[in-house]
């Protein structure tokens, strides 16, 4: 069986869906737009001209040939899965579609930041992540995947209380100052990091107004996913917050779940999963009243194995592209 993933890797997640194909002796190949770079100094001048004075992005339609040129080097595939396909035109997309017998897609934003209607005629299957997308338009509903091996919490040897992560975003920020105000009169030791191209207009706003607490850092460029994992290692408890309008599980839930971590999150939808344990999750609300040191205090209770195995990447392939049964059965008895 052949299967291509095309999508736009900002995270380096995708690549694990290939490498997990292979292991089920699929000829798995992975078409990932972030690769493509500018040929020379000349191409990237004259796309920067092109978006100032056209409002046109070329990259975008390099990025897209890219796609073809590659799909035509790899020859005709029996399923395609694209990755949030916002990041493809539609025309596009119905070139694609030539070159496989199942074309599906995974939406792992909403539709109110991506809204994508006007393509998705163009799949044979559509899986979400967000309820309100699958109630409203009949797709399938799939989570986030956890791709890490099973490490459990005792043999990290956590030194910090608390981490958390995120992209620039005023409604997060927000919520990170409250946090960290809360957290620091409790006298737990944590860290919190805001990434992104807009972080001046935070540092400006600390500086006008009132410094960021000690425990916030800003910065500017990315923070690899390496570096992400060992400070969750490195802590009791992940946080989580949602993007405006979101309901659906990100990856840090499943990241949390891998590496046994408890999780403090402002999304209450995640009290519906069957993982849900109030020992290991706490939900929030706007007063973070709900925050004390007893959540950090008791320790992380373990899922029972077969609640653990059903959001594994193992369990998420056999199901996104139909495995056959003894292919799924294999894939299930492989996790530890």
């Amino acid at each position: 069986m052949k299967i291509c993933i095309i999508s736009f890797d900002y995270w380096n997640y995708d690549c694990h869906i290939v490498s997990k194909l292979r292991e089920h002796a699929v000829e798995a190949s992975h078409i990932n737009m972030g690769a493509y770079k500018y040929r020379n100094f000349r191409e990237r001048a004259f796309n920067a001209c092109s978006k100032l004075l056209r409002g046109k992005n070329i990259k975008h339609v390099k990025r897209q040939e890219y796609v073809l040129e590659s799909l035509a080097g790899l020859g005709h595939q029996d399923q395609i899965l694209i990755l949030n396909p916002h990041t493809l035109d539609r025309q596009t997309i119905l070139a694609i579609k030539k070159f496989t017998n199942r074309l599906i897609t995974y939406l792992y934003d909403n539709l109110d930041r991506f809204p994508v209607e006007g393509k998705l005629n163009l799949f044979d299957k559509i899986y979400s992540f967000e309820d309100r997308d699958v109630a409203a338009h009949g797709f399938e509903k799939i989570t986030n995947y956890n791709y890490l091996n099973e490490c459990p919490e005792p043999s990290q040897g956590a030194t910090s209380d608390l981490f958390y992560i995120t992209s620039y975003d005023r409604r997060r920020n927000k919520i990170v100052r409250k946090l960290a105000g809360r957290l620091a009169s409790l006298d737990l030791k944590s860290k919190m990091v805001v990434v992104g191209k807009q972080i001046w207009k935070e540092k400006l706003r600390s500086m006008l107004f009132r410094p960021q607490h000690s425990c916030i850092e800003l910065k500017n460029k990315p923070v690899y996913i390496d570096t992400v994992l060992e400070e969750y290692k490195n802590s009791k408890v992940i946080v989580d917050l949602m993007r405006e309008g979101q309901e659906g599980l990100s990856f840090r839930i499943f990241e949390a779940m891998a590496l046994e971590k408890k999780i403090i999150t402002d999304n209450p939808r995640i009290k519906d999963y069957d993982f849900y344990d109030p020992q290991n999750i706490l939900c929030i609300n706007n007063d973070l009243s709900e925050i004390d040191n007893t959540f950090f205090e008791t320790p992380y209770r373990p899922l029972a194995d077969k609640i653990y195995k059903k959001y594994t990447l193992d369990y998420w392939v056999s199901q996104v592209f139909n495995l056959s049964n003894q292919q799924a059965k294999i894939a299930l008895s492989t996790v530890h």
